[in-house]
C-alpha cells in the first residue's frame, strides 16, 4: 500500500531483508532524506562515506549499492527513474538553518523528523548520521564549493531500494524550502 508523507514531516518502518522500498515524488521537485541501520544491531548504521568510496561515485544510481558503518551492504538500488541523488550532505537541521541560512527563529527539518520518527525504534538521535538524499541535486565546482539546485525529479519520479538485510528506516519528505525548488511537498513510499 502507497504511503504519504506529508511536507516536512518523516516516517519510519521496518523491512526485512529481500523486501523492496519504493520512493516517489509525486509532484516533483521534492527531496527525501533516508537513513537506516541495521535491526539486528542498531550500531550498525548507514555510511556514506563507505558507500560512495566503495562505489568509486558521489553520484550513486542504479546498481549500487548502500553500505553500513561495518561495510554491510544494506540497499541495492534496483530502478532509478531521477538520476540525481545527494549522499554529501546531512540532514537538514535547526542548528543548520541558524548557522547557514540565518534564520534564528525554530524551522522544521529532516534531522528533527528522522529523530522523532525512528524514536519509535528506541534509535537514538546521536546515531543518524548523513542520509542518502533522494532527489537532492547538489553540484561541485572544480574549486570544491558545494552548491544546491533544484532536484532533477518530476512528478512520478522514483526510485526503488532492494533491503540486503533487515532494516529499520527512516525517510522525510525534506524540510528545507531551497532544496526543493522553494516550495515543500509530499513524498510517497511503498514497500514491495
Amino acid at each position: 500500500m502507497i504511503q504519504t508523507i506529508p511536507p516536512q514531516s518523516g516516517a519510519s518502518f521496518q523491512m526485512k531483508r529481500g523486501q523492496r522500498l519504493k520512493v516517489i515524488d509525486p509532484e516533483g521537485l521534492q527531496v527525501s532524506d533516508l537513513f537506516c541501520v541495521s535491526s539486528a544491531d542498531p550500531l550498525e548504521w548507514l555510511s556514506s562515506g563507505r558507500s560512495i568510496d566503495y562505489a568509486d561515485t558521489i553520484y550513486l544510481t542504479t546498481g549500487n549499492f548502500l553500505y553500513s558503518n561495518r561495510s554491510t551492504p544494506m540497499l541495492k538500488i534496483l530502478e532509478d527513474r531521477c538520476g540525481r541523488h545527494d549522499f554529501l550532505m546531512s540532514p537538514c537541521s535547526l542548528k543548520m538553518f541558524q548557522l547557514v541560512a540565518g534564520q534564528p527563529i525554530a524551522h522544521s527539518s529532516c534531522d528533527e523528523n528522522l529523530v522523532k520518527a525512528l524514536a519509535h525504534f528506541e534509535i537514538p538521535a546521536d546515531r543518524i548520521s548523513t542520509a542518502f538524499n533522494i532527489f537532492m541535486n547538489v553540484e561541485i565546482s572544480s574549486n570544491g564549493r558545494i552548491q544546491i539546485h533544484a532536484p532533477r525529479s518530476r512528478a512520478g519520479d522514483f526510485i526503488v531500494f532492494e533491503a540486503l538485510i533487515d532494516l529499520v528506516v527512516g525517510i522525510t519528505a525534506c524540510s528545507h524550502e531551497e532544496t526543493n525548488a522553494g516550495i515543500c511537498k509530499p513524498i510517497r513510499y511503498e514497500i514491495l
